[in-house]
Formats: structure tokens, sequence, C-alpha cells
């Protein structure tokens, strides 16, 4: 009996200190996207002074500006995906579920758990991987090697394969999903992110293909237009690479995330970059603007 005393003062502790935040009000939820496009801006800032300065080889900033300018789509993305949710969590629910949880755990396991209960084999584990993705990586393996025409099997495996950095898997994975399932706007960005991401920032011509059968199927996407300009501009089509960062501007509404960067885009190739009213202002982490 006293081991249970323990545990309900140790579990009583660690919900006040959890729900102490939520009573005062001070919590707050952050995701970090925004903080992460401030970040690879400066980033952007410090790379052009580290150009300026040469420090830095042309084709090395080239290829780190493109990698930087990757990152600033993704996070704008989940920026955007943040702002379409509502603004306020549910409190309340949240509470009660930090309450229940605890004392429903406690009262399972007092008539279900066991200690000495053997660990669960490899082949159970596959069957019932739960969250672990190591394990739902494996079973999804499986079950591909055995049906390998499953397009839907292969559209998640594709980002969980690119999220864990194997490129050359990631590659195959969206190639068979593209092959099975057909053109998507998902799945041509993912594939064109990994060949990207393969040669080190460089817009290849097999990326080329792809970024154009995404504006095929929607011709004002912003990643796919960048790129293609990205690609005219390292292949030293500066005239056409101008041309498509000023339309990629005119396009873009104001305050986009990514509008300081094509601007740069448009002075390194010789261009007047989009007036200063259409940009959000640049916030530091203090808040001051830039």
């Amino acid at each position: 009996m006293l081991i249970w005393i323990v545990f309900a003062v140790i579990a009583t502790a660690v919900i006040a200190s959890l729900l102490h935040p939520f009573a005062s009000g001070l919590a707050r939820i952050d995701s970090g996207a925004a903080d992460a496009c401030r970040v690879y801006r400066d980033q952007l800032v410090d790379l052009d002074r580290d150009m300026e300065t040469s420090q830095l080889p042309r084709n090395e900033y080239e290829y780190a500006r493109a990698e930087i300018a990757r990152r600033l789509f993704k996070a704008t993305e989940q920026q955007c995906e943040e702002r379409r949710r509502p603004p306020h969590a549910h409190r309340w629910p949240k509470l009660a579920i930090s309450l229940f949880l605890p004392l429903a755990s406690i009262g399972l396991y007092t008539r279900l758990g066991s200690p000495d209960m053997p660990s669960q084999p490899l082949q159970a584990r596959l069957e019932d991987p739960g969250h672990n993705i190591a394990m739902l990586i494996s079973k999804t393996e499986r079950h591909l090697a055995s049906q390998p025409d499953d397009g839907r099997g292969w559209n998640v495996i594709a980002p969980v394969y690119l999220r864990t950095g194997r490129i050359a898997e990631a590659q195959s994975a969206y190639r068979n999903a593209l092959r099975i399932l057909g053109p998507d706007v998902d799945r041509l960005g993912g594939l064109a992110e990994a060949l990207m991401i393969e040669a080190q920032g460089s817009v290849t011509a097999d990326t080329l293909d792809i970024l154009r059968q995404i504006l095929r199927l929607e011709p004002k996407n912003p990643r796919a237009l960048f790129y293609i300009a990205v690609g005219m501009e390292q292949a030293g089509r500066t005239t056409e690479a101008l041309a498509d960062f000023e339309a990629l501007a005119k396009l873009s509404p104001a305050g986009a995330a990514w509008l300081p960067l094509v601007n740069q885009h448009i002075s390194a190739n010789g261009g007047v970059p989009l007036a200063a009213s259409r940009q959000k202002p640049h916030m530091t982490a203090a808040g001051d603007s830039r």
C-alpha cells in the first residue's frame, strides 16, 4: 500500500506543476515557425555579408542560399497552417484530461498491469508499432515488399524517409507513389525537395521537370516558381531568372515571408526589388523593426 501512496504523491506534484501555467495564464504555445522564419532571414543576411567580404566561395554561397530558402519556405508553410487553426485551444478539456489520465492509468495498471510480464517479441511489435517510428517504417517496408503496387503505402512512407534523412529511399518512394497514384502537388514537391537535398541545393534538369509538373497542377505555386527561377540563375540564364523572380514577387501576397529573399535574387540579377511597402517589417527577437 505504501508504494501507491508514494505514486499518488508524485503524480499529484507533477500534475500540479503542469497545471500551474494553465491556471495562471502564463503558458504560451508557440511552435516556433515564426521564429524559424526570422532565423532564416538573419542567416541570409549573414550569408550575404560573408559573400561581400569574400569569406565564402561563390558556389558555396549559392548552395547555402538555396538550402536556407528551402527551409524558409517550409517554415512559412508551417506558419500558415498554424494560422488556420483556432486561436485558443480548448483549455478546460485539456485540464480535465490532464487530471483524468493519471488517475485512469493507475486504475488500469492495478487491474491489468503486470511488471513480471516478459518483453514483447519483435514480430508482435511489428504487428502493432504504435507511435514507434522505426517500427512503423519496418512494418511498412515489410508490407510494401509483399505488395509493391500499394501506392498509399509508398505515399505514407516517402515523407517519413525524407524527414529521417533517408534521401535515396525517399526519392524511390515518391516515384513509386507518383507512378501508381498519379501526379499530386505534395508528392511532386517532396520528390523535388529530395532531389535538391541530394544535389546540395542545385536545381538539376530532373528537378526542373518536376517543378514544371507542379505548375501544371498549380500555376501559382510559390515554391515551384522560386526554384525554377533559382535553376535559371544557377544555369547563368540571368534574363530568364530575373523575369521569373519579378513575376513571383508580383504574385506574392503582401508580407509573404519569402519576399525579402526574392528581392535579394532580383537585385543580384540586376533588377529593382519590389517596393518595400508591400513587404512585412522584419522583426527581431526583441520586437524591433529592421
